[in-house]
């Protein structure tokens, strides 16, 4: 019989360089099926400290998840990855909230991201916005997709100028 994992904030923790394989399989296994972009793992290694990860009890890494940081406003919530037998069970909800804190944290006041899945990023309190709303630097990446040029993700914010005051 599986053990179930119990969803608690203290499952969240910043990645660690042991973290990396993990993350990286994680990505892998999902940009294979083209729902995310693909990280090298040198830039799993460039980027670790915008990840954070779901741990269980036995620090097995269930999930992860990046903040990267665009500019003085502005940051994504990107690669956000759960074991598919840990899917629904509130992993990528943690992993999005552990974002949204650290963001409050470093005074950025809207974080976005580019999503196929945009139920569950409304969910968490993101809304849907054009994507020639997002300044054109956040589509260097898209160069890498499978997708490009036709892009079929939907680009969502979520403001936290007053959230939390």
């Amino acid at each position: 019989m599986a053990r179930k994992t119990r969803i608690r904030v203290s499952n969240v923790r910043k990645a660690k360089m042991d973290d990396v394989p993990t993350i990286r399989e994680l990505i892998s296994f999902y940009s294979q099926k083209g729902d995310m972009l693909p990280k090298a793992l040198m830039e799993v290694y460039e980027n670790l400290r915008d990840f954070f990860v779901f741990i269980d009890a036995d620090e097995t890494v269930l999930g992860c998840c990046a903040l990267h940081l665009f500019w003085a406003d502005l940051a994504e919530v990107q690669s956000l990855a759960v074991r598919e037998v840990n899917k629904r069970k509130g992993i990528g909800t943690a992993l999005v909230q552990a974002c949204i804190n650290e963001a409050r944290l470093l005074g950025i006041s809207k974080v976005f991201t580019l999503t196929d899945k945009p139920v569950f990023f409304e969910k968490q309190g993101f809304e849907k916005i054009d994507r020639s709303l997002l300044p054109h630097k956040i589509w260097s990446a898209c160069v890498k997709c499978v997708k490009f040029p036709d892009c079929d993700e939907v680009a969502l914010v979520r403001a936290l100028d007053n959230e939390g005051k």
